[in-house]
């Protein structure tokens, strides 16, 4: 499982409390990114290719009853309070089962503070402990789904009632989730992700619980005062936050991770990641407020995509199971070239993957056939104890050069293709690095061209 790394304000916070708390950090840190997007979606938005969207992240913890959903979510309340206590206090809401109650709830708000004097206020934080029962209610109101991505995009919801047409434009609405595995598998359908709707929020996959001694243990307390001050420079007035030059070149591998994932996925499990991209945009957009920043660096860039690839990862786990397995029967797609196969799942484990998390899962090909690919690097590398471990790599990116080629333990040398024989494993070499003393004769092979190291790799 790939690392996240926990960045600005927002992670320190967790780093602060999580020793204290018995939750895995992973989930605290999601729901104060999901509250401080709820907080500053009403001013923040972030632009992309031209167009401007808002920074609305939604999320879903999913694990069994007792692994600390609800304690992530008090603890994140505990560390945002500081800074955001009035917007927790008076934003949070549950229970909206249905597409009519969805624009009410934001029509009566909007009426309620258009005198005041900081104006008209369309935030909202849907928070649901016990989600699965909200999804069985929302089953039988087909409009639901419809207004759910019309508030995730930002976009007008409208509403028509007895007393008349209900109309709310620019909605600021967070939903943040909490679910067990099992319920995941129920309620949430392959249909409604292909539908656009539930594809929208990224599931995280709680660790287990750290068990603490002291069970009267206080969560300490947490500095407010940065990310206060972002607070108030995030809705003093309208931003616009933008991609910063440095960032550029791995938001173009941002967005090839996106495509080549959902492209190897059965279609019943790639419709729920279909969103990668805009879910790590919006993420590093969030980053970049909580620092008084309209420009999303690479480093930000790089700590969003590492959380949205550990979305991703628990996205795929959970759909794996049996419920979805018939529907990727049915949700046929023409299978991908086994070169594409190949490099998707070496991408899925960060640009380097061993044998074990490769063959298995890209159909009948053989190992002979897999490191004869073109861009696939094999090496070989020898652990403390055991066998050797055969290593997939990534050779090329065009989006990424420069950088130096990737250390090998192992150099493979390939003997000439023969088509009347049935294929022989490549001999290996060691490769020492223990100066000779004495002069060694060696065979005079071309030093193969430079390779680019994978940008991948970088990422984890």
């Amino acid at each position: 499982m790939s690392a996240v790394r926990m960045y600005g304000p927002l992670g320190r916070a967790v780093e602060r409390i999580a020793p204290f708390v018995e939750a895995d950090p992973i989930g605290i840190y999601v729901t104060m990114l999901s509250m401080w997007s709820a907080a500053i979606g009403g001013t923040v938005r972030v632009s992309s290719r031209g167009n401007t969207r808002p920074v609305l992240l939604w999320s879903a913890l999913v694990a069994g009853t007792g692994r600390g959903k609800g304690t992530a979510l008090r603890a994140a309340q505990h560390a945002l309070r500081p800074s955001l206590g009035r917007f927790l206090d008076t934003h949070i809401t549950s229970g909206i089962t249905s597409g009519a109650s969805l624009v009410n709830h934001f029509y009566e708000q909007a009426e309620a503070t258009e005198e005041t004097e900081a104006g008209r206020d369309v935030r909202a934080l849907v928070v649901d402990e016990e989600w699965t029962e909200v999804l069985k209610r929302t089953k039988r109101d087909p409009s639901f789904t419809t207004k759910l991505r019309a508030a995730w995009d930002g976009a007008t919801l409208r509403n028509t009632t007895k007393e008349g047409a209900q109309e709310v434009a620019d909605p600021a609405m967070v939903m943040h989730c909490h679910i067990t595995p099992s319920d995941w598998s129920k309620y949430v359908s392959a249909s409604d992700a292909a539908g656009g709707s539930l594809n929208r929020i990224m599931p995280f996959s709680l660790g287990s619980v750290p068990m603490l001694d002291d069970d009267a243990l206080s969560l300490p307390e947490v500095d407010g005062t940065e990310l206060s001050g972002a607070y108030a420079w995030a809705t003093v007035r309208p931003r616009v936050i933008g991609m910063g030059e440095d960032a550029r070149p791995l938001w173009r591998i941002v967005r090839r991770y996106a495509r080549i994932i959902a492209e190897s996925l059965p279609e019943a499990q790639a419709v729920f990641i279909e969103r990668t991209a805009e879910q790590t945009l919006r993420v590093a957009a969030c980053l970049a407020a909580s620092e008084y920043s309209t420009v999303v660096t690479r480093d930000m860039l790089a700590a969003a995509f590492s959380l949205v690839r550990r979305s991703v990862q628990d996205a795929v786990s959970i759909t794996s199971q049996n419920h979805f397995h018939g529907a990727a029967k049915v949700m046929k797609r023409q299978p991908l070239p086994l070169v594409e196969r190949v490099r998707a799942r070496i991408a899925m484990f960060g640009g380097a993957a061993t044998s074990s998390q490769v063959l298995p899962y890209v159909g009948r090909a053989t190992a002979e056939e897999v490191k004869a690919l073109d861009g696939i690097e094999v090496t070989t590398v020898q652990g403390k104890t055991g066998r050797p471990s055969t290593v997939f790599r990534l050779t090329e990116d065009s989006s990424h050069t420069g950088s130096r080629p990737a250390e090998r333990t192992v150099t493979e040398t390939t003997q000439p293709k023969r088509t009347d024989v049935a294929p022989k494993r490549p001999q290996l070499r060691l490769v020492t690095t223990t100066p000779d003393p004495k002069p060694v004769t060696r065979p005079n092979i071309p030093k193969p061209p430079a390779r680019s190291a994978n940008p991948f790799r970088d990422l984890l």
